[in-house]
């Protein structure tokens, strides 16, 4: 696996740059993000990401390491590919992202193209404990509704409900409506499970 490639940008296009690098030029497809931090530079310095497919290897370069793991942990997403990952990418910069996983702002993500409502709770109910943690981020939830949370979270499990699916429905639940009691928690997420 490469980790990175230095070289002179040959081409610079929104969606991708030419490297040469020892008289090789390398296409390494980029974000919108990646091509305005490198718009005025002779020189890069691209940490990468290949994708290899039966028909081609593919390279995604990034202009930091943080924008690469924030596509590492979309792609892990399942229906979220990379070109869909570099879109989210190129929609909004990592901070923004980071920012609306960890608050679950779901509207600010199905406004990007090609991400539905769905696909942006997913994103959100996958990756929050992950970015949280990575990223030192606040929670979603302030006390009350974790405590709001936690109590459905014990109904659920006592129920006989898998602990783990019960959270991310919890969570899906709680991300689409905020005002909820623990009556009306447990009622949606039966619903769901």
């Amino acid at each position: 696996m490469y980790d990175f490639i230095k070289g002179r940008i040959t081409e610079l296009t929104p969606t991708y740059v030419v490297l040469e690098n020892n008289g090789i030029g390398y296409l390494v497809n980029i974000s919108l993000h990646t091509y305005s931090a490198l718009y005025s530079k002779t020189d890069a310095h691209i940490y990468l990401y290949q994708v290899i497919r039966e028909d081609a290897h593919i390279f995604y370069g990034f202009f930091d390491k943080t924008e690469r793991e924030i596509f590492k942990l979309l792609i892990s997403i399942s229906g979220i590919g990379a070109n869909t990952a570099r879109m989210i990418l190129s929609s909004l910069n990592p901070g923004e992202i980071v920012s609306a996983i960890s608050s679950g702002n779901v509207s600010l993500l199905k406004n990007i193209k090609g991400i539905g409502e769905k696909t942006a709770q997913r994103i959100i109910v996958e990756l929050k404990d992950k970015v949280v943690k990575l990223y030192k981020t606040d929670e979603i939830f302030n006390s009350k509704d974790n405590t709001i949370k936690d109590e459905a979270l014990s109904a659920l499990v006592m129920l006989g409900f898998n602990k783990n699916i019960v959270m991310k429905v919890l969570d899906k639940v709680m991300i689409t409506d905020k005002s909820l009691t623990v009556e009306e928690l447990i009622k949606k997420a039966l619903k769901i499970l």
